[in-house]
């Protein structure tokens, strides 16, 4: 063979494994989080920004350290975190008083609370464990596991959602906790990640961005953003006293339709009525 033919030969299967071993990197570097769909389940679609109109203000107790949030029957029952101070907590709306608590043991961070029938279900952060109280009671009735960390967790009617930090819902068995399904969520083509605290409103879930002061209002069926709740300015520069923490906790009445969000550590918890802030932008995941 020509000694030049042969040099170019030898320097294009260098190339070729090359490309192949920088297509194999990037396929593996974050397997949590894999690329869109090429279908047009996440086509362009733009969400609708809202703001908020306060209709009333309650007290929170600062001890509260909110990772979940239900309203049910008149009261309001919220799952706290923190290692030592981690708790589910029947609390009066009107005084924030709490008329009933159940601390978690010390080794364990409580995350998103549920209710289910006549339980309480309780995530827990790091520990893939997860709890069934007795609602009424709060009397232990067992655990459960499952692979992922736990943050949030609402209920649909027939499946519980729960979020684990990541851009991924995960649909589970109310009965054996098993997961049935799974949803990747967009804002048009971009993974929305850290989904936190969830509540389950007229057919949308609603969750908290950590670290955000936005509320996306997801679609179950394909994971799209149809809206953000834009909450910056709820707490005044007084009510910021540390050691005031981020946006979190998100509650339904809907026999009533009203709708409740707190923070972790806030003094206040606020009745809110959202409103369309401006036409659909293409720009509200910025």
């Amino acid at each position: 063979m020509n000694p030049f033919l042969a040099v170019v030969l030898e320097l294009f299967l260098v190339l070729c494994v090359l490309c192949t071993l920088s297509t194999s990197c990037s396929h593996s570097s974050n397997p949590t989080t894999p690329p869109p769909p090429a279908d047009t389940t996440h086509s362009d679609t733009t969400a609708i920004v809202y703001t908020y109109n306060v209709i009333n203000v309650y007290p929170h107790r600062r001890d509260a350290f909110t990772e979940g949030l239900v309203f049910e029957n008149g009261f309001l029952y919220e799952g706290t975190g923190g290692y030592g101070g981690s708790s589910i907590r029947k609390v009066q709306l009107e005084t924030g008083t709490v008329l009933q608590m159940r601390l978690l043991p010390s080794t364990y961070f409580g995350e998103g609370i549920t209710i289910y029938e006549n339980e309480i279900i309780q995530l827990t952060w790091k520990s893939q464990t997860g709890f069934i109280y007795e609602k009424a009671s709060f009397d232990s009735l067992g655990s459960f596991h499952y692979p992922t960390e736990g943050w949030g967790i609402t209920y649909d009617g027939s499946r519980f959602i729960m979020s684990d930090g990541t851009s991924m819902l995960r649909f589970w068995d109310p009965l054996t906790f098993q997961q049935v399904d799974s949803v990747q969520v967009f804002d048009d083509t971009l993974a929305v990640t850290e989904l936190n605290e969830l509540e389950y409103v007229k057919g949308k879930i609603y969750a908290n961005v950590w670290r955000s002061e936005r509320v996306a209002i997801i679609s179950p069926q394909t994971g799209q953003v149809e809206g953000w709740i834009e909450l910056g300015g709820l707490l005044t520069r007084d009510d910021k006293i540390p050691p005031v923490d981020v946006l979190n906790g998100i509650a339904y009445d809907k026999d009533n339709d009203r709708l409740f969000v707190t923070g972790k550590l806030w003094p206040k918890l606020f009745e809110i009525k959202i409103v369309p802030k401006s036409a659909p932008s293409p720009s509200a995941h910025r």
